[in-house]
């Protein structure tokens, strides 16, 4: 008897597809998990800056990696004497509640139970459809095809 016998063969082709709703979830997670860092940051007065590898060339002409720090523009911003918190999906502002696409509170110090709130949200699948609608891409069409496809 061979090793080979012993064991059970099958054909299988593995999913690694991952759920695209899941997958968003996860992003705007990471998101908040940052700005999360963010306001603590700016509670003392300072900004967060992240470290990123970036590749350059050294004064030999060689392409070298080297490390430089970016600022993480903050979702919450100061206006009409309070502030306004934001949920971004990337670069886009997600309506959270469906049509409004800020939360004002008084203080700086209330920004971070906005950030908590829109994190336990986020994790319970409530802001799923919402991310959803703000990620969908408009099709790009070229100028005057709008019209020719209208009229055809």
């Amino acid at each position: 008897m061979t090793h080979l016998e012993k064991l059970t063969f099958k054909s299988v082709t593995r999913n690694t597809k991952r759920d695209p709703v899941i997958a968003r979830r996860e992003k705007l997670m990471a998101g908040l998990k940052e700005q999360k860092l963010v306001y603590a940051a700016a509670l003392k007065g300072e900004d967060h800056r992240v470290e990123k590898s970036k590749w350059m060339q050294n004064e030999l002409g060689e392409r070298v990696l080297t490390k430089a720090m970016r600022g993480v523009r903050p979702w919450f911003f100061e206006q009409d004497n309070g502030w306004y918190v934001q949920c971004r999906y990337g670069a886009r502002v997600v309506a959270a509640d469906g049509s409004n696409n800020a939360v004002f509170v008084k203080t700086l110090k209330d920004v971070g139970a906005v950030l908590d709130a829109f994190m336990s949200a986020a994790g319970a699948g409530e802001l799923d459809q919402a991310i959803s609608k703000t990620a969908e891409r408009a099709p790009s069409l070229k100028p005057g095809a709008a019209k020719a496809s209208a009229n055809a």
